[in-house]
This record gives structure tokens, C-alpha cells and sequence, in this order.
């Protein structure tokens, strides 16, 4: 008996393609930003999925837009995802990050900020042990200033960006953002 494997392309949805909800976010998008990233379309591939992503990204947090960049960060380069990187690389960038400190987040070396470094090495444990990170990374976090609402958010994070990750890893949708160096 053959045993066939067939290749399965996704393609990346035009507003024509997706429902009037999403239709909707499409709009705002491209007017917010100029463009629609494939990642975001890719979820309009699904009737909620958009919408639904984008309160869980959207939702108040303790985080500052830096803290949650390097998680980001950590998070897609640890997933290998290309997409996530290099976007989040962008919007770091956008935050005040310089090119050698996204390097530097990337490979969680973060000698420039020993608060951001705690963070990044305990982004980077909890998301290689899937959640389970060592008595040490969480007290050099807490110990780094974070408090326990604080964690609460680093986590939400953390699932945020797996599925973001795994999204594209799963699709392969074209990255739309400039290129980033590999690490």
C-alpha cells in the first residue's frame, strides 16, 4: 500500500474573500496601519478567529510596550517563527529598540537592561518547558520588580504569541514584513 502526502497551500484571503465582520477589520486595518499584515488576514480565514485574536492582543495589560515586544521577541524566535519575528522585530523598533538590542532580546543576552534580561530568560524558560519555569527564573523575575499581576500578563502573552506562531508555522503565509537576520 502507497501512502501519498499531499502539500497544502494556504492562501492568503483578500477582503473580497472574508466575511463583512472581517471585512470591517480590514478596513480599519488599512487605514490604521496602510496595510493588512497576511497573519491578520490569515485569521480572517475563520468567521471569528480575527476578531477574537485581536481583543486577547488588544487587552489591557501591566506590561509596557517594550516589556511586551521582548516577549514577543523571545517568544517567536524560541517558535522559529518568521513571521512573528519579523514583524515584532518592526514594532520594536517602532518602541525605541535599536537594531543591537533586538539581536540581543532574540538570543535573551540583554546586557543593557538587567530588568528586560530577567524577563526575557523567564519568557524564554516558561515557553521551552511549556509553562513549567524553574523556582529560579520566577524569583529573579520577582526579584527584577515584576509582581504576580505582572506574571498573569507575561502568560497571556506568552499564549498569545504560540498562537500567532503556530499559526503561521502551520500556514506558511508569506512574510510581509522586511527581513530579519537569522540568530
Amino acid at each position: 500500500m502507497s501512502t501519498q502526502t499531499h502539500t497544502v497551500t494556504f492562501k492568503v484571503p483578500t477582503r473580497d474573500e472574508v466575511s463583512p465582520t472581517n471585512q470591517a477589520i480590514f478596513d480599519h486595518m488599512q487605514s490604521a496601519f496602510g496595510k493588512v499584515p497576511n497573519l491578520y488576514a490569515t485569521f480572517a480565514l475563520h468567521e471569528n478567529a480575527l476578531e477574537d485574536y485581536l481583543s486577547l492582543q488588544n487587552r489591557k495589560t501591566t506590561l509596557d510596550s517594550k516589556e511586551k515586544e521582548i516577549i514577543n521577541l523571545v517568544v517567536s524566535q524560541i517558535n522559529d517563527c518568521k513571521y512573528c519575528t519579523a514583524a515584532h522585530t518592526a514594532v520594536g523598533k517602532m518602541y525605541g529598540f535599536t537594531d543591537d538590542e533586538i539581536l540581543a532580546i532574540r538570543r535573551v543576552d540583554i546586557s543593557f537592561n538587567d530588568k528586560f534580561d530577567a524577563l526575557a530568560k523567564f519568557v524564554k524558560e516558561t515557553t521551552i518547558s511549556r509553562g513549567r519555569a524553574s523556582e529560579k527564573a520566577l524569583n529573579t523575575l520577582f526579584a527584577s520588580g515584576y509582581t504576580t499581576e505582572n506574571l498573569i500578563d507575561i502568560i497571556v502573552l506568552i499564549g498569545d504569541k504560540v498562537i500567532s506562531n503556530y499559526l503561521h508555522n502551520t500556514t506558511k503565509i508569506p512574510v510581509d514584513w522586511d527581513a530579519v537576520p537569522n540568530i
